[in-house]
């Protein structure tokens, strides 16, 4: 068996930087090596959130915006965050009504994975919905959103072909792969 105790001595750690999002801290450490070294680690202060949106002709809807930090636009699933600490569907099902104004009548819990965990400590949790109505879509006022509705396997193709490159999209969508695959 090996051996899963932390092998990092924490030295000390200041913030960094704090906004309402964020915070990023630098520990000055010992690396496993005995070595000292900085460790900056960014932790989340919502979690992060994908919903998989699937209507009865296996069709998903994607949410294409512009992504500032890369400077490119990107095509994902529905995704936003809750607080830590609040429940996870209950931040899906306002996420998913925000973003494409669609509501579910049932939920499926997909996936729970951690986002950049070299750097972070961002959880993330994925969900199905299914059984959709539409209703009004109320997008942030930092978010201009385009929706659209695709047949699952145009997305999955997408994905393979890495024209789609969000993580918690390109792990939704292997994810559904294989549900879509068991169900049949």
């Amino acid at each position: 068996m090996e051996n899963h105790e932390n092998p990092w001595t924490l030295l000390s750690e200041k913030i960094a930087y704090d906004n309402n999002w964020i915070r990023v801290t630098e520990h000055q450490v010992l690396n496993p090596a005995g070595n000292p070294g900085i460790y900056g680690v960014v932790h989340f202060k919502n979690v992060a959130i994908g919903i998989v949106a699937l209507d009865a002709a296996d069709h998903i809807f994607l949410v294409g915006q512009y992504r500032f930090p890369l400077r490119q636009y990107s095509w994902e699933i529905p995704e936003g965050g809750g607080p830590v600490g609040t429940d996870p569907l209950a931040s899906a099902k306002r996420e998913l009504l925000e973003e494409t104004g669609l509501v579910a009548a049932s939920w499926t819990h997909l996936l729970h994975m951690h986002l950049s965990n070299s750097v972070s400590d961002e959880d993330c949790y994925i969900f199905l919905a299914q059984d959709l109505s539409q209703h009004e879509a109320s997008p942030e006022e930092t978010e201009q959103l385009h929706v659209q509705k695709l047949p699952f396997d145009v997305v999955y193709d997408k994905v393979v072909k890495e024209e789609i490159t969000d993580a918690i999209t390109v792990a939704a969508v292997l994810k559904m792969k294989l549900w879509l695959l068991d169900r049949k």
